[in-house]
């Protein structure tokens, strides 16, 4: 980690609690280099607290809230008070996630042979593109190569970071597919419906992947993996209707039959 990466204020952070006293709580913040933080007893808890032991403990994980950060003394100061239940199990799994993400990084480091320059280089691009290490592995998980289309990364070293992205993260989306049925009688058919699927190809939403294959003459299987099933509908529908739309418009015909839902991955 960057020694000098600081949190901001209003930020959820993980901290080891390091000493109690009367007074307070003295605590690390595990993301960020061991920087130590303070939690005032007013801060322990609403209401009054007689003993902050009550509260925590030594060696104890908990989330913080920042109230301030002062770079010049080191110091920063928390609040426990002011996270709730959905807020610490939230920054908890987030977390372990960026935990997961750094180790598999060090792999892929392994892997590839990369130095401490390159690897830093790579975290730091997934930190600007992705907004975390274990994202830019989702978008890995989903997208594959076509992820990291607008970063600087060897092509080897995407592989790496693909496979090990699709055999280490499920993700909360779902699979459906349906059959368009493509024909023309033109000279050029072939041409033809190769540009329906060009268009069926183009429909594009964020977090979506699409992929059209070949089953047998006159069919074409259209496979959607989106969040959530309107998504996929959605997308799904737009895809066939571009295609036959295309085709019809060309001096085809075309068909669209849906299928059941396949799957959820």
């Amino acid at each position: 980690m960057d020694n000098n990466k600081w949190p901001e204020v209003g930020d959820f952070v993980v901290c080891a609690v390091k000493n109690v006293t009367d007074f307070g709580a003295y605590t690390t913040l595990e993301e960020y280099d061991g920087k130590e933080g303070f939690i005032h007893i007013s801060e322990i808890k609403a209401g009054w607290v007689k003993y902050v032991r009550d509260h925590v403990r030594e060696g104890q994980k908990i989330v913080c809230k920042v109230l301030r950060v002062d770079t010049s003394r080191r110091h920063i100061d928390l609040s426990l008070k002011d996270v709730n239940e959905h807020q610490k199990r939230a920054k908890i799994q987030e977390w372990k996630n960026e935990q997961k993400a750094e180790k598999w990084l060090q792999f892929v480091a392994e892997e590839a042979r990369l130095d401490k320059q390159q690897l830093q280089e790579i975290e730091d691009s997934f930190d600007t593109e992705f907004g975390s290490k274990y994202s830019a592995f989702e978008e890995a998980a989903m997208r594959g190569e076509n992820a990291f289309s607008n970063l600087k990364i060897d092509e080897k070293v995407v592989e790496i970071i693909v496979k090990l992205a699709q055999d280490n993260i499920k993700l909360p989306f779902v699979e459906i597919a349906g059959h368009i049925d493509l024909t023309s009688s033109a000279p050029n058919g072939i041409e033809i419906i190769k540009e329906a699927l060009r268009a069926a190809s183009e429909v594009k939403m964020e977090d979506v992947r699409l992929d059209i294959t070949y089953t047998g003459a006159p069919r074409y299987r259209i496979r959607v993996i989106a969040p959530d099933y309107k998504i996929a509908e959605s997308v799904l529908k737009e895809s066939a209707e571009k295609a036959i739309e295309k085709i019809e418009y060309l001096g085809g015909e075309g068909a669209f039959h849906r299928h059941a839902e396949t799957a959820k991955a």
